[in-house]
């Protein structure tokens, strides 16, 4: 992008609730991928689940101290008190993302609570081996959800859409898994890969990872076969 235009793409992170609260500003050195660094006037932390901050490249969740309300943020959910009180906890206004923190201070998206993949015991963010899976030159578009399985409780099955010129193959499969092992770790790469002409959006545009979990979760309990091999 930036030998074609000659402008560098400044990242960020923010939701309807919060404006911009992460980002990469002018005179901070771009990290690709990276969402920056917290805005002026955010003091925003990295949890685990009983609210402790995690160390450097550990995933937590992210955080927002609410003892100063930053300038842009939303009061509260209106008329919704559950979503208050789970959003809000001991001064903190939680996102409801993953992500971690580099040695110098750059936060890195994971993904939604409800979208991290728990398979062996680890956890996987799929905004991550989706960004793997579209460096593969075949692949113009993915969704990335956790499929049921007897043995893992869930594996890492991605939904492809491939870019004109290329034909699902059984090698295909194989070649766009070996290339997820080799960009980022092994254990993330999709167990399962399913081609599609299209994924499920919203009207903005973001893949409704939600459908397609159903749609597995379906599945599953439909399945009245032996045990599933992994």
């Amino acid at each position: 992008w930036r030998d074609a235009t000659g402008m560098t793409i400044y990242e960020g992170y923010g939701q309807t609730e919060t404006v911009l609260c992460i980002g990469t500003f002018p005179g901070m050195t771009p990290k690709f991928g990276s969402m920056g660094k917290p805005s002026p006037g955010w003091h925003i932390e990295l949890h685990d689940d009983d609210g402790k901050p995690v160390p450097v490249h550990e995933e937590g969740r992210i955080a927002v101290n609410m003892d100063k309300r930053p300038v842009g943020m939303f009061r509260e959910y209106l008329n919704n008190p559950e979503e208050n009180k789970k959003s809000f906890v001991n001064g903190f206004y939680y996102t409801g993302d993953k992500a971690y923190k580099d040695e110098d201070g750059y936060f890195w998206f994971i993904g939604r609570d409800d979208d991290v993949i728990k398979s062996s015991g680890y956890r996987i963010g799929p905004f991550e081996v989706e960004s793997a899976l579209i460096e593969h030159p075949s692949v113009q578009e993915a969704a990335v959800v956790g499929s049921p399985n007897d043995i893992r409780g869930l594996v890492v099955k991605a939904f492809i859409i491939l870019k004109p010129g290329f034909t699902p193959s059984d090698v295909l499969v194989k070649d766009i898994q070996n290339h997820v092992k080799r960009v980022t770790a092994p254990y993330k790469y999709p167990r399962m890969i399913e081609f599609v002409d299209s994924l499920p959006k919203t009207i903005s545009g973001k893949i409704r990872r939600k459908e397609l979990r159903e749609q597995e979760l379906k599945k599953a309990s439909n399945d009245t076969s032996a045990p599933k091999k992994a």
